[in-house]
């Protein structure tokens, strides 16, 4: 008797899971394609990195190109994070359904899976110049590494935000392929937003992660959690602003990071650290922050 896998907590689009065939779903929630949140947060620092500099127009294909790439390449980080984590997340409430972990796909298709969707990143990365083919190439030992970073130090989201950012290495280098002070600021700021939100993320998971030895940022910083994202997302404002200063040295170009900036201040402000399904809510959030960020991104580089 085959083992159907549940839908876990933060489950977006059981509907739409619900349309495939029934032998499918595994491979789906595997690649955590009911959870989009997931690939629009890597999506947009990928997009941020082509519309500042201001190729917008002349690029939108490749906007699209990355979305796509966001989707797989996020979906394969998915499965390969699973690969490695199968036996901590039997330990975990949160985490104990997943189809590797309950056994509702093998080992072996997982790693078929994984190549598959490797293959479709692979289709994206030809659709790049040189510069940011080797950039992309960059982040393949990153990428490798984080899940072993919980075992090892407090501090995994850190490795996380400079995964989770490289993309915006990689599209500004598609559309204006040499070194800027405005690449390296708004890669930073990723970072720093990057640890923001997946701090208030691993808020859901704290007593669990205690038991079984997972460490996080939100672990680490105890009562101080808030305060601690509210750094992050702070450090992040002032990077991304100084990106923008470097293109378009204008008070009023700062003007544009003005609704970003108070979104964020509204999750860390209205941020309920002991309710998880709250966490979960200002966490998700992040997509429109990253809407905000692109549309900032966008009015600059095209002024």
């Amino acid at each position: 008797m085959s083992i159907q896998p549940e839908f876990v907590p933060d489950t977006e689009s059981k509907g739409l899971i619900g349309l495939l065939p029934v032998a499918a779903r595994p491979y789906a929630l595997l690649a955590r394609l009911d959870r989009p949140i997931g690939w629009w947060l890597l999506f947009w620092p990928c997009a941020w990195g082509v519309v500042l500099p201001g190729g917008a127009l002349e690029h939108w294909d490749l906007i699209l190109w990355l979305l796509f790439g966001a989707i797989a390449m996020r979906g394969a980080g998915c499965v390969y994070n699973d690969i490695v984590d199968r036996d901590l997340d039997k330990q975990v409430a949160r985490t104990a359904s997943r189809p590797l972990a309950s056994g509702a796909v093998s080992l072996k298709a997982a790693w078929i899976w994984l190549g598959l969707l490797c293959g479709a990143g692979l289709l994206v990365w030809y659709q790049l110049n040189l510069s940011a083919r080797l950039a992309a190439l960059g982040s393949l030992a990153l990428v490798a590494a984080y899940p072993f970073m919980k075992r090892i130090t407090w501090w995994p989201q850190v490795w996380l935000g400079m995964v989770f950012s490289w993309g915006a290495l990689v599209g500004w280098l598609a559309v204006a392929p040499e070194y800027s002070h405005a690449m390296i600021f708004l890669y930073i700021g990723s970072i720093c937003w990057v640890i923001g939100y997946d701090t208030i993320y691993a808020l859901q998971d704290r007593e669990d992660d205690a038991l079984v030895g997972i460490r996080s940022s939100a672990l680490r910083l105890g009562a101080n959690v808030r305060f601690g994202v509210l750094i992050f997302y702070v450090l992040a404002m002032v990077s991304w602003t100084a990106a923008i200063w470097v293109i378009r040295p204008d008070i009023l170009a700062l003007a544009a990071m003005i609704p970003l900036a108070l979104h964020l201040f509204w999750q860390v402000g209205r941020l309920d650290a002991s309710d998880g399904g709250d966490a979960l809510h200002k966490f998700r959030s992040n997509r429109f922050a990253g809407l905000l960020m692109f549309l900032a991104c966008l009015v600059v580089g095209m002024a």
